[in-house]
């Protein structure tokens, strides 16, 4: 069986996250994205998004990188911006799936701007 590897990223909210007026963190959260968006268009992020209806409460958002090795998605990942704020922290794995299926298509949604 062949399978393709990607280095998974579970983007946790700490058991004493650090605080921000809200207009700090909507600058955090504003960087996160930005810092993601261009990890992706770096192509050292696959894809990347918030997780919604989990039985836990701590798991914010899952990230899929691809670089070949659990240090370096370690290493960008503690980079972010909400992670350096203490706003987030990182759990790294090794993720395996069938070939090409990270291509399929998701259900689209649309979020209030």
């Amino acid at each position: 069986m062949e399978l393709e590897s990607f280095e998974l990223v579970m983007l946790r909210r700490p058991a004493n996250p650090t605080e921000y007026d809200d207009a700090e963190s909507q600058r955090i959260q504003a960087e996160h994205l930005a810092y993601l968006a261009g990890l992706r268009t770096a192509g050292q992020v696959v894809t990347n998004g918030p997780v919604l209806d989990t039985p836990d409460e701590s798991l914010r958002g899952l990230v899929f990188f691809r670089t070949g090795s659990l240090d370096e998605a370690r290493r960008l990942a503690e980079q972010d911006p909400a992670v350096r704020a203490g706003r987030l922290a990182v759990e790294v794995m090794t993720w395996w799936c069938p070939p090409g299926t990270m291509a399929a298509p998701g259900r689209p949604i649309t979020l209030p701007g």
